[in-house]
């Protein structure tokens, strides 16, 4: 097949250009591991004086249908080790069903023992969990604010190991502790995306913290100071990432975060594809949101040239994704154009560079594996299926990326938790579920377009190519066979009176937004 010359000239430029764009952010991976390396020895260190009395805190707990961890978290936070007079908790449950009847039997059991616990039910869900948590704030006693989701269970020592931070200035106004996950090997899928989480926690947020940039409250297992939330502007429900949104607003305003790697409060990680790629679209959509609004301000600011580009590249990193899928859309012509009659040697040459920044991404994971767990060339194994998975997830974020950029709404999907904490525990069965969406055919037509694209690789023997194709090939795959497999997984085990009550209904998704 011979293509135009000018329709080549086109499609390399689209390639380089794509390709430029990848390599930025996967070149950003050799900075921030050269970061965290640089300032290993700045990890925060708690005050060596600490007044004598405990400042009140308020632990808030933001629920939205939430029947299998409900009980869970406000145990968890009842049972925090902080003197009983100066702890308040909040539990802010939106629940439509009886999550709520849970959550007031639990908060009433607890008042009779004395415990400050109070519910705040709302009927209407404005502005989500944004929404909650500010109007719960005007009625939050403490002077600090810690914010648990449903699926988290903080230590009982979480806020004896945060609050003396506060006390090494009055300009920190929020302590972050690193996510861990309660159910990491409960399957491929978690393994995998335990990696990815890793690489934020443990290489990211400790590097920009360490080297003096921005980072971000990560919308749970952190506190913050309520005055830092209050100069910042308050929570504000226009992004669908009210906790990066917030964070940036307030260290533009001069507030200092810490980072605190050696704290992991117990997550749980999605167990099935539909409910990842939920909170995906949900967290790439939101980033993009936030970027379009912090962006501007953060370039008129007094900030150096460095923490501005550090924060834009933090803010847009997710601009990979629509490149991604332009980078495996162009692959195929590209092995026409190379194996035509016009020479291309120079121009294929470059893109060699590509390589070099992958290894800028591996190396930010494997030095997150390195750091925290003694089997990491076990854990790193699955490092070729996070990246693979990545790049099946690139057609549902690059949608979110678009309506992001257009401004155009949609509906708020949170993630479903389980309570799956062992190998045992089964998801199947159980309410809650993220329905499939249209983004599944695109993915299926991407996961035989890629195939095609390898078996050409094959044809003219190019080998180089081979690797890449055939982890974009698994990648599409792999997502399009999960998300496939486990709905009709869910469809066969459920009773057919059961599946109106597992699948997300259209109703609940216009009531929620």
């Amino acid at each position: 097949m011979v293509i135009p010359e000018f329709l080549e000239t086109l499609i390399l430029a689209m390639y380089f250009f794509s390709l430029l764009v990848l390599c930025i952010f996967g070149f950003h991976g050799y900075v921030m591991v050269y970061l965290y390396r640089r300032y290993a020895r700045r990890k925060p260190r708690p005050p060596k004086k600490f007044p004598g009395e405990w400042p009140a805190v308020t632990v808030q707990l933001p629920i939205y249908n939430e029947v299998y961890v409900v009980e869970r978290v406000i145990r968890a936070a009842v049972s925090l080790e902080y003197p009983r007079d100066r702890l308040q908790i909040q539990v802010l449950d939106d629940s439509t069903d009886e999550t709520v009847e849970k959550s007031r039997e639990l908060v009433e059991q607890y008042r009779n023992q004395g415990i400050n616990i109070q519910l705040i039910h709302r009927a209407v869900r404005t502005g989500y969990k944004a929404g909650a948590l500010k109007e719960a704030l005007p009625k939050a006693s403490g002077e600090f604010i810690a914010i648990f989701d449903a699926d988290f269970i903080p230590p009982r020592d979480f806020l004896k190991r945060t609050i003396p931070y506060f006390y090494k200035s009055s300009r920190i106004g929020m302590v972050q502790a690193r996510w861990g996950y309660l159910n990491q090997d409960y399957s491929v899928l978690t393994r995998a995306q335990a990696i990815g989480l890793d690489g934020h926690f443990v290489v990211e947020q400790a590097a920009r913290n360490r080297g003096g940039f921005f980072i971000n409250f990560n919308g749970t297992a952190g506190v913050w100071r309520k005055s830092c939330i209050l100069d910042a502007g308050n929570w504000s429900d226009d992004t669908l990432t009210e906790d990066l949104d917030l964070s940036y607003r307030a260290q533009l305003k001069g507030w200092r975060f810490l980072f605190l790697q050696d704290l992991v409060c117990p997550s749980e990680i999605p167990a099935n594809v539909t409910s990842l790629k939920a909170q995906q679209f949900r967290w790439t959509k939101g980033a993009i949101e936030t970027a379009k609004k912090i962006l501007p301000p953060l370039w008129k600011s007094r900030l150096s040239l460095s923490k501005k580009l550090e924060g834009t590249l933090h803010l847009t990193n997710n601009l990979v994704f629509p490149f991604i899928l332009m980078v495996v859309l162009l692959n195929l012509p590209l092995l026409l154009i190379k194996n035509g009659p016009n020479d291309h040697s120079l121009y294929f040459g470059v893109s060699s560079l590509f390589v070099f920044a992958f290894f800028g991404s591996f190396l930010l994971y494997k030095t997150s594996q390195q750091e925290i767990y003694p089997n990491w060339q076990k854990r790193l194994a699955y490092f070729p299926i996070f990246m693979a998975g990545s790049m099946g997830l690139a057609v549902s974020n690059t949608w979110a990326i678009l309506l992001g950029l257009l401004n155009i709404k949609s509906p708020f999907q949170r993630t479903p938790k389980y309570r799956l904490e062992t190998r045992e525990d089964s998801w199947i069965g159980k309410r809650y579920q993220v329905g499939i969406n249209l983004t599944l055919v695109a993915e299926m037509l991407m996961t035989c377009y890629t195939f095609v694209t390898l078996l050409l690789a094959i044809y003219y023997f190019e080998w180089s190519a081979v690797p890449f194709l055939t982890m974009f090939a698994f990648g599409f795959g792999f997502i399009t066979t999960l998300s496939f497999t486990q709905t009709q997984l869910l469809s066969f085990r459920l009773k057919p009176q059961q599946i109106e009550g597992a699948l997300v209904s259209k109703d609940e998704v216009l009531q929620s937004n």
